[in-house]
């Protein structure tokens, strides 16, 4: 399986250190092994996606083994459901590549299955694609998959936006996605830290046009951590956005920190003819 072309939609083509369709639209492969197909037409600011900053602290926070849990059922769901001959799994979000790294390991145990990453922030995707070699990275919108029809087999969507149509269009017959989104309690005390009242993430199960459910789980436990942890923490989510410096400030001061975690698994096949973007 090949790439897309982000302008005309194309099969691109390697060429050296360079990807190319018919039409002569080209785009450089990094020395780090991705490619960026996101063309600043299609960007909505100068630096989309995580700063570095940010991308540095989840980088910190994960590899403390925090959010394993988790991984390691994605990986198990998407074991369990995906057929032997399944080809090609996309994560969607990959960020520095935490989650598809393990995605990569795991499922290819069973099977040949080339897994790609995708994220909007090149910070992010250049970092992953030095340490997971593995793993095919791009820069691009999960707006506009740079994937042909029907080319994949799974998608995983953790926190990461993209419509149904989109979905629907880049997998095969019976394709899967794979969703994790937050719980009613998920985080809450790292929220109280930022709002005088804690609003609970909605419970309303996510539906999928075109796509049927296969199942729905939920997945928390109780984190203890550290005050550079929780600063860490903090730094990942949008939180950030509306902590202050004084919040910041004795949120990383702390001897310890406890905070739940709450996560909603979900897996979803897709079963209807193509539907409208």
């Amino acid at each position: 399986m090949t790439y897309q072309c982000p302008l005309c939609h194309l099969p691109l083509q390697r060429l050296d250190k360079q990807w190319r369709c018919e039409n002569n639209h080209q785009f450089d492969n990094a020395k780090e092994g991705y490619v960026n197909l996101l063309p600043v037409q299609h960007k909505r600011s100068k630096q989309p996606g995580d700063s570095a900053e940010m991308m540095l602290s989840r980088r910190t926070f994960l590899e403390g083994a925090h959010y394993q849990p988790l991984r390691d059922r994605v990986v198990s769901l998407l074991d369990q459901h995906l057929s032997a001959n399944a080809g090609a799994l996309l994560d969607i979000g990959c960020g520095e590549g935490y989650y598809t790294s393990a995605m990569e390991q795991g499922l290819n145990a069973r099977r040949r299955i080339q897994v790609y990453g995708l994220d909007v922030a090149k910070v992010a995707v250049r970092y992953a694609a030095k340490r997971y070699s593995d793993v095919a990275f791009c820069v691009a919108s999960s707006h506009r998959l740079p994937f042909a029809d029907a080319s994949l087999d799974a998608i995983v969507r953790i926190y990461a936006p993209c419509k149904a149509a989109e979905l629907h269009r880049v997998l095969n017959s019976s394709g899967l996605v794979l969703t994790v989104a937050p719980g009613p309690r998920h985080l809450y005390q790292l929220k109280a830290c930022i709002y005088p009242e804690v609003q609970l993430h909605s419970d309303v199960e996510e539906s999928l046009e075109g796509f049927e459910r296969i199942s729905t789980e939920s997945l928390g436990y109780n984190m203890n951590l550290n005050g550079k942890q929780a600063f860490d923490l903090l730094q990942m989510t949008p939180f950030a956005w509306r902590a202050t410096e004084a919040v910041m400030a004795e949120l990383s001061q702390r001897e310890s920190f406890s905070c739940e975690t709450d996560f909603v698994i979900s897996l979803f096949r897709r079963i209807a003819p193509a539907i409208d973007s």
